[in-house]
């Protein structure tokens, strides 16, 4: 029988080739598509790592070791040096924390998932971590700050493969919470945009009785599903401190689960991204918005975006949802709103995610605003005034 592990990397390997966009055309500078503005990387690798650091600094990655920089606001986006034995790895994320440094993940099975990091602006790379498991399979990696970090795969031995890191990405220690359970053959997570993790905004200060949350978004035969936790820092352990060590954040730890109503029940169905951002009620509160849908059916607009207003413990269907599947989505603080992009466009919801409205039908992979990236090598900046009110 053909488990959901299979399918999904069916689908992050050949099927994303053909169902997510077989193009590998030359982009023009200038071009635009919707609100966004076409920007020249010189690659047409498949993107789908990408991260705004601010300042105009901002990082991308994809197939084949491709690892891309751009210092100037995208102007011009610099070739980085391949990491060591790269040629042929899919780099699904990538972290960064400013023009120097960051960790590139590539995604595959067995020890084709890997971490490797910079701190020379990508003339050199450091293998850090390389997945323990045979058959295991990553699928995010995000980042607090400069120190704490997670990291996500496929179940394997009936439970959620999670990583933690409280050195910047150097040494990582599994969590075995019994909450993240899971049923491999039922249930996984995608590689898609490396944003099925995310860490929401925390409450309290950073000593004694700061609450930390995190949230991961399934998929698969089981249905889509949201798993949450909160973690309470000790007293004397300050973020960013050496004495913070890993075992004073990794307990207490309790992972939730909350059913969220998208599209779900086959292999490829299921979240592929989830995000938090603050709600535009009278008193703002922390939200919490999840898309997908089945990238078999891209476009198929129900079950592609709910949000939550309580922790993630409910969950609501948008009204009024994208016009397709979408991969990722993200907030803009600026702009007071919710971007989500998938294989046939992009939408923007003014109204916490309630409803949304078409931007343009491009081909995209990953968000990290103002930039989003997808195959043939494709990466567009944001230019606000083109957006529809």
């Amino acid at each position: 029988m053909i488990t959901i592990r299979v399918i999904c990397r069916t689908m992050r390997y050949a099927a994303i080739a053909g169902v997510l966009g077989l193009s590998a055309w030359g982009q023009g500078l200038n071009q635009n598509s919707g609100p966004w503005v076409m920007e020249e990387s010189g690659t047409t690798a498949g993107l789908r790592g990408i991260h705004a650091v601010g300042g105009g600094v901002a990082w991308a990655s994809g197939t084949n070791g491709t690892v891309l920089r751009t210092e100037d606001g995208g102007y011009e986006w610099q070739s980085c040096a391949m990491p060591p034995g790269a040629e042929k790895l899919d780099f699904r994320g990538i972290w960064a924390w400013d023009d120097d440094t960051a960790t590139v993940m590539s995604s595959g099975t067995g020890d084709l998932s890997r971490l490797y990091k910079t701190t020379d602006g990508c003339s050199s790379w450091t293998l850090v971590f390389t997945n323990p498991d045979k058959d295991g399979f990553w699928d995010a990696m995000v980042f607090r700050d400069n120190q704490f970090g997670s990291l996500l795969g496929d179940p394997t031995h009936s439970i959620f493969t999670l990583f933690d890191t409280s050195d910047g990405g150097i040494h990582w220690k599994q969590d075995r919470e019994p909450g993240l359970h899971a049923d491999a053959k039922r249930q996984g997570a995608f590689a898609a945009s490396n944003s099925t993790l995310a860490f929401p905004p925390h409450s309290g200060g950073p000593a004694m009785g700061s609450r930390h949350w995190e949230f991961l978004g399934t998929g698969g035969e089981d249905g889509p599903f949201v798993y949450f936790r909160r973690r309470d820092i000790p007293d004397g352990c300050i973020e960013g401190m050496m004495h913070c060590t890993m075992n004073m954040i990794s307990g207490p730890s309790s992972w939730g689960r909350a059913r969220v109503p998208l599209a779900g029940g086959n292999p490829s169905s299921g979240i592929f991204s989830v995000a938090s951002g603050v709600s535009q009620d009278a008193m703002p509160r922390v939200l919490f918005l999840a898309v997908g849908g089945d990238y078999q059916k891209p476009g198929e607009t129900a079950g592609t975006a709910a949000w939550s207003a309580d922790g993630g413990k409910t969950w609501t269907a948008a009204a009024q949802p994208p016009h397709g599947f979408r991969s990722a989505v993200a907030w803009d603080a600026d702009l007071k709103a919710w971007i989500a992009a998938g294989t046939n466009g992009s939408d923007i919801s003014w109204d916490d995610g309630k409803t949304w409205v078409p931007l343009d039908d491009g081909n995209w992979n990953a968000l990290s605003l103002p930039w989003v990236v997808g195959p043939g090598g494709r990466i567009a900046k944001l230019d606000p005034g083109k957006l529809p009110k």
